[in-house]
């Protein structure tokens, strides 16, 4: 049997946006899922059907596209930390009341917040429902692949790669985020295990405010999920980066063209 890796990339890109197009395209996702299949935020507030907020001109982001379709499944943003304001505020810190032991100036530098982490509704259900049109083209409407259906349950580790690479390039070696208790399951069955630092908080439902040290959670799969971390490294492409990992601050290192 054809291997994950393999399988997935045959099926699924991860992208990183290094064009305003494609963050507007993240951004079009977005709105998709956060305003219209969860009511998580106002359509009227987006009139442009794209969903951004302050943290965005802070922020680097990927989307992972359905190669066959060239649908942006899904996308998930890195915001950085302020190179003007090494104290301005996470969203953690904001909607959760957390100020951290560990963000101390040594370590709020190369720190960053997996943000928008997000998959279309839609898209799952034309991937996995019998009998309807996922989006290929007509001579392959029905049930997508047995191969492609293997690694549906993995378009998640698609999402962490994405942040694991934007990590890799931007300098960041430590993580907040803010998740659902089932994706904070979710991640610790995948070895990706995030340490919670304050009690849940209502936001978007409940959430669980999080951190993680990215060399350990990269250790963490490598040793316990050698095919998971293949996949999300892409066979150690990826990671580990070749900077030293905590000299200066974290920030954007991609090229965006306009």
């Amino acid at each position: 049997m054809e291997g994950l890796v393999d399988a997935f990339q045959r099926y699924f890109e991860v992208v990183l946006a290094r064009t305003e197009e494609q963050v507007r395209e993240a951004q079009r996702l977005r709105y998709q899922v956060y305003c219209l299949e969860t009511g998580f935020e106002d359509p009227a507030a987006h009139p442009d059907g794209l969903e951004r907020d302050v943290y965005d001109a802070r922020a680097v982001h990927s989307l992972l596209v359905h190669r066959p379709t060239g649908c942006v499944a899904g996308s998930v943003r890195l915001i950085l930390p302020d190179p003007e304001d090494l104290a301005a505020p996470f969203p953690l810190e904001e909607h959760c009341g957390v100020l951290w032991k560990a963000a101390p100036r040594g370590v709020r530098g190369r720190l960053g917040e997996i943000s928008r982490f997000c998959i279309s509704r839609a898209f799952k259900r034309r991937l996995t429902e019998p009998g309807t049109v996922w989006g290929a083209p007509p001579d392959r409407w029905g049930r997508p692949p047995s191969d492609e259906r293997r690694v549906i349950p993995h378009i998640v580790i698609g999402l962490i790669a994405g942040g694991i690479r934007l990590s890799g390039r931007s300098g960041v070696r430590h993580w907040y985020a803010v998740m659902e208790p089932s994706l904070y399951r979710l991640l610790r069955r995948f070895a990706i295990d995030f340490e919670q630092i304050g009690p849940p908080v209502e936001y978007h439902g409940n959430r669980i405010p999080c951190y993680a040290r990215v060399d350990a959670v990269m250790e963490s799969m490598r040793r316990r999920r050698p095919a998971l971390w293949d996949l999300a490294t892409e066979n150690g492409r990826w990671w580990p980066p070749r900077e030293p990992p905590e000299q200066g601050v974290a920030g954007k290192p991609l090229t965006v063209d306009h």
